[in-house]
């Protein structure tokens, strides 16, 4: 596996000294019928983080979600959410973590307010407190003005906004959100994530979410990818593309063959057929362009330079798109 280690935790997740980690995950597995789903996760996510785990569908995320929110119980190793164990303490674990479903659970027939006051009564949330806390919420989501408006009548988006209302309204020292975004058009994914990073930043809550969209992976603190389930790499955004080092350069000329002979020549370079002509790995592409344009002894149509991206971490880990299925394991693999 590949970790990154972050010489600076994020501002957002400083925390006073002896506070336990909002997520602590320690050799934990999980076999079905023979089968090992996970397969010895490790993971710590500090209070105040916005954590990505991503994964191609059936790679273990479901399973290790199921495990953390104590819905499921790892065959072996020991989960702590908040300081408490999800296996002596689930009661505990569910009193600290929120957590928002791919799919709405919503009552479309209530009210946003109704929905809100249903969610506490589940929590036993004191009810002299509870008007004020709604009232928060309801504003920190952007629906005070539609608080007793009915649910069936909200957008995709709204009703979204109010299931991460919802999952906040007990004061959870954790927030999952499983595909948050998912079937939004781009302009709401891109509101939902206005309003996610005003939770983190008003609630001081841990958001540990799953998502198939890596420019959002992309603005979390960390991010954590599963394969097969295993953890294969860890570490911020940039960190994880920096492994990759290289900017790829893609050139179109008038002559490709032997541009490519002068690209070994003259500049050490190896270069591959691209869609575009000719594909090369180099350090600081926009750096070297002028010198390859005019190291180059024939016509050149275009270049273009790309630096690494989630998208090129994910298949260089992985070896397959995000959405792509991860190959079950036989038992001879799995055990």
């Amino acid at each position: 596996m590949f970790t990154v280690r972050r010489q600076h935790a994020p501002a957002s997740s400083a925390e006073p000294p002896g506070t336990p980690p909002a997520i602590l995950a320690t050799g934990v597995r999980k076999t079905y019928d023979g089968m090992e789903a996970v397969r010895g996760l490790d993971l710590t996510v500090a209070q105040g983080e916005m954590f990505g785990f991503l994964g191609p569908n059936g790679a273990g995320k479901t399973t290790t979600i199921a495990m953390l929110c104590t819905l499921a119980v790892p065959t072996a190793g020991r989960i702590e959410i908040a300081g408490h164990d999800t296996r002596t303490a689930p009661r505990a674990v569910r009193r600290n973590l929120g957590l928002v479903f791919q799919e709405t659970t919503l009552d479309v027939e209530l009210t946003a307010a109704e929905n809100l006051r249903f969610h506490a009564d589940l929590y036993s949330l004191p009810t002299g407190t509870l008007p004020p806390r709604i009232d928060a919420m309801l504003d920190l989501v952007g629906l005070s003005d539609r608080r007793d408006g009915l649910v069936r009548t909200f957008s995709g988006g709204m009703q979204r906004r109010l299931e991460i209302a919802r999952g906040l309204l007990h004061r959870p020292r954790v927030l999952f959100l499983d595909e948050p975004t998912t079937g939004l058009d781009p302009q709401t994914r891109a509101q939902v994530w206005t309003y996610l990073r005003e939770v983190r930043a008003r609630e001081a809550t841990t958001v540990f979410l799953t998502t198939h969209y890596l420019d959002e992976a992309e603005q979390c603190d960390r991010i954590a990818i599963i394969d097969a389930g295993r953890i294969v790499a860890q570490g911020t955004p940039a960190e994880l593309k920096s492994v990759l080092g290289a900017d790829r350069i893609e050139l179109s000329t008038g002559d490709d063959t032997a541009a490519a002979a002068l690209l070994r020549e003259r500049f050490g370079l190896d270069p591959t057929v691209g869609e575009r002509g000719l594909c090369v790995q180099a350090e600081d592409g926009a750096r070297l362009v002028p010198a390859l344009c005019a190291g180059l002894d024939v016509p050149v149509y275009e270049v273009t330079v790309t630096r690494p991206t989630l998208d090129d971490v994910f298949l260089h880990h992985t070896g397959r798109g995000i959405r792509e299925s991860t190959p079950v394991p036989t038992a001879a693999e799995g055990l």
